[in-house]
C-alpha cells in the first residue's frame, strides 16, 4: 500500500511539472530586453567622430538568430542577420530612426522589438590651415577634428561669393587651390559635421605681388622677407632711423653684421619667377641705392647672381656718416652680356673683416641706364 502511494505521488509531481512548462509557453521563446535607456546603451554603440557609424548588438536569452532592420531604407543593405553574441554595424546620416530587431528562438518563434535611435553630429573643432604660394596661386590644406567636409570663402568674391568645397574626407586633410590678385584678404574656413552643426574660423591671407625693382620697402604686398641672410648677418624691415635729407620714407632695410659674423656675411633677395621678376641687364647697368651708416670708410657690396655661378659684384664706399646718401653701382664695365638675366641680388657689408656689430640701412633700390 505504501509503495502504491509513492508511485502515485511521483506521477502527480511529474504531471504538474510538465503542465507548468506547457502552460507558460516560455520554454523556447527568447527573453528580450525592452527599450529602456540602459538597454539602448547596450544595444547601440554610436561613434563620436561624426562618421555616423553605429554598432548594433541584439541582447536577450535563448536567441538563435537576430535580424536587424536599420530603419533608414530598403533593399539588401537595409538589414543584417546577426548570430548570438555578435554585432553588426551600419552608417547613418544625422537623424532619428526606428531600429527593428527580430529574434528567433530554438523552436523558430519570432519576436519583434523596436528601438529608437538618435544620431547627432557635433560641430568640428580645432580648425587648422596650411598654405603655400606659387606666385599668386594659393595651395591650401585644411584640417578639423571630426569634419566630414570643409568649405572656404576665399575672400575675394564680394558679398555674394559662393563657398568652395575642398577635396578630402573625414580624418584627412581637405585641399584646394585658388588664384588671387595681389592684396590682403580674409579667408573663411567652414568645417562641416555632416549634419546641422558647423564651425568656422577666419585667417588673414596676404598675397604678395611678384618681387621686382624698384624696391622701396613700403609696399604691403611685396614680400621683402622672401630671401634671407647668411654667415651670421641679420636682416629686417624697420622704421627709418633718420627721416631726413634725401630719404623721408617710413620703412627701410636694416642689415646687421653681428659680432663674429663671417667676413662674407650678407643678405640675399631672390627674384626668380613666379614669385619675382628677374633683373634684365638691358634695362640698365647702373643701380642706385640709398644707404645710411653711422661710420664712413667701409664699403657696401652689391652683387648680381644668375643662379648658374655668374656673380658680378661691385663695392662702393660709404663717405658720410649719420645721414642718407645715394650710392651708384655701375656694372657698365663689368662685361655683362646683353640680355643677361639675374635671378637674385646680394648685399654684403665690409668684406674686409669679420663682423663687429655694424649696422647699415638700405632703401630705394632702382635700376637705370
Amino acid at each position: 500500500m505504501k509503495k502504491l502511494k509513492l508511485i502515485i505521488s511521483l506521477v502527480a509531481i511529474s504531471l504538474v511539472s510538465f503542465t507548468s512548462c506547457d502552460v507558460n509557453g516560455l520554454g523556447d521563446a527568447p527573453d528580450l530586453s525592452s527599450a529602456t535607456s540602459a538597454n539602448l546603451n547596450k544595444i547601440f554603440d554610436i561613434s563620436t567622430n561624426n562618421s555616423g557609424n553605429v554598432k548594433i548588438t541584439p541582447i536577450g536569452e535563448g536567441i538563435t538568430k537576430s535580424t536587424v532592420l536599420f530603419g533608414d531604407g530598403t533593399g539588401g543593405s537595409s538589414s543584417a542577420d546577426v548570430l548570438p553574441g555578435q554585432s553588426t554595424s551600419h552608417t547613418y546620416p544625422e537623424g532619428n530612426y526606428t531600429v527593428t530587431i527580430k529574434t528567433y528562438s530554438l523552436s523558430g518563434e519570432e519576436t519583434t522589438t523596436t528601438y529608437p535611435l538618435v544620431v547627432t553630429f557635433s560641430a568640428p573643432t580645432n580648425i587648422k590651415l596650411e598654405q603655400s604660394f606659387s606666385g599668386t596661386t594659393l595651395s591650401l590644406s585644411a584640417t578639423a577634428d571630426n569634419a566630414n567636409g570643409i568649405q572656404v570663402l576665399w575672400g575675394d568674391g564680394g558679398a555674394n561669393e559662393v563657398p568652395t568645397t575642398l577635396t578630402g574626407s573625414l580624418g584627412n586633410p581637405f585641399t584646394g587651390m585658388h588664384n588671387y590678385a595681389p592684396g590682403v584678404y580674409t579667408l573663411t574656413v567652414k568645417a562641416l559635421s555632416g549634419g546641422a552643426a558647423t564651425s568656422s574660423k577666419t585667417f588673414p591671407i596676404v598675397v604678395f605681388g611678384p618681387f621686382s625693382l624698384p624696391v622701396t620697402y613700403e609696399n604691403p604686398i611685396q614680400n621683402y622677407n622672401g630671401g634671407g641672410s647668411f654667415g651670421g648677418a641679420d636682416v629686417a624691415v624697420v622704421d627709418n632711423p633718420s627721416k631726413t635729407g634725401i630719404n623721408t620714407s617710413e620703412k627701410v632695410w636694416r642689415i646687421t653684421k653681428n659680432v663674429g659674423a663671417e667676413v662674407w656675411a650678407g643678405t640675399y633677395t631672390p627674384l626668380a619667377s613666379p614669385n619675382g621678376v628677374p633683373i634684365n641687364i638691358d634695362n640698365g647697368s647702373k643701380f642706385k641705392i640709398m644707404v645710411y651708416s653711422s661710420e664712413i670708410g667701409k664699403s657696401l657690396h652689391f652683387q648680381l647672381e644668375d643662379g648658374n655661378g655668374y656673380t658680378p659684384g661691385i663695392d662702393v664706399p660709404i663717405t658720410v656718416a649719420n645721414q642718407w646718401q645715394e650710392l651708384t653701382f655701375d656694372f657698365s664695365a663689368a662685361g655683362i652680356p646683353a640680355g643677361k638675366i639675374f635671378n637674385q641680388y646680394v648685399f654684403q657689408y665690409n668684406l674686409a673683416a669679420n663682423g663687429s656689430g655694424e649696422i647699415v640701412y638700405v632703401d630705394n633700390i632702382t635700376q637705370t641706364k
